[in-house]
């Protein structure tokens, strides 16, 4: 499923090549029928994450909620605008076997018929179930297989936000939000490895982070909330705060502080290279030689060191 960081990056995406738009919005799949014809025409005024969560906000006052889910991926056409400063656009973000890169330039519209191109149509015609589209004058965004794709009042929508956790990137004040987080682990008996992945304790936490954050912290994940040190999860979240800015940053989840400069490099390339235990079961710990072990917790693939997490 995909994290916080690529929601947040999508939330960039779509505020840099939509929003200030009067957008043409249909449903070619047809399943989001009513919730286009209601949002065609507007105006997009502004796009943002919560967690895992997007919330496309237009002039009346409608918001498009929309929740990748494990298969969910945008597809972006036509003028895709850099988020990060010297990094090439994406053409999808999501899930990512329905991933496929697009570097900026590569607009088949720049081909001209007198160099011998063919010059493409723009917009393209929708390629699979696009439940939804946004169309602005020189940009497409195709929504493709999400969990959640609906449009809200905005009462409702800040109903959504209210029922998350709070999410780093999300607000101002990073020392209030942690104390949320410090309260809602602490008073709970539930595994701390559980509580890091329910979106109403902290927002944004997925597999790939949760495994990550245990072990940076050197935490047994079947610690319940309750006897977790207030301190240790105010590092939690600290440490969330810094991997998730990584992550919006870098485009992937990076994990592992003992990288310099050419080994991050090297991790871009390489996901086997990003991670301390996640995905690596059965391989050594990269810190102390055991065998890194894999389990299901609450039906999700737990990744851990039994001897640098032990209780």
């Amino acid at each position: 499923m995909p994290e916080g960081h690529t929601v947040h990056r999508i939330a960039r995406q779509v505020s840099a090549d939509f929003v200030g738009h009067a957008l043409a919005v249909t449903s070619p799949q047809g399943r989001f029928a009513a919730g286009a014809a209601r949002l065609d025409g507007q105006t997009m005024v502004e796009a943002h994450a919560v967690g895992k969560q997007l919330f496309c906000t237009f002039g009346s006052g409608d918001v498009l909620r929309v929740h990748l889910g494990l298969y969910g991926a945008w597809d972006f056409y036509g003028r895709i605008a850099p988020i990060v400063a010297g990094q090439a656009a994406l053409g999808s973000m999501g899930a990512p076997r329905l991933r496929r890169a697009v570097r900026m330039g590569e607009d088949e519209r720049e081909s001209p018929a007198d160099e011998g191109g063919l010059l493409a149509p723009f917009p393209p015609e929708p390629v699979g179930q696009v439940r939804v589209r946004l169309a602005a004058p020189e940009s497409v965004a195709d929504l493709r297989g999400p969990s959640a794709c609906e449009v809200l009042g905005p009462d409702e929508a800040q109903a959504v936000v209210d029922r998350l956790g709070p999410d780093p990137a999300s607000t101002d004040d990073l020392a209030a939000a942690g104390e949320v987080v410090v309260a809602r682990v602490g008073g709970r008996g539930v595994a701390v490895g559980q509580l890091l992945m329910d979106q109403s304790v902290v927002a944004g936490i997925g597999n790939i982070y949760r495994a990550e954050l245990l072990f940076r912290a050197r935490l047994d994940a079947h610690t319940p909330g309750r006897a977790v040190p207030r301190d240790v999860v105010r590092a939690l979240w600290a440490d969330w705060a810094g991997l998730l800015a990584d992550g919006i940053r870098d485009g992937a989840m990076i994990t592992r502080e003992d990288l310099d400069d050419a080994g991050r490099a090297a991790a871009l390339a390489d996901p086997g290279e990003r991670h301390w235990v996640y995905k690596r079961d059965g391989l050594p710990c990269r810190v102390c030689g055991t065998t890194v072990v894999v389990e299901e917790m609450a039906t999700r693939k737990l990744y851990f060191c039994p001897s640098c997490q032990r209780p």
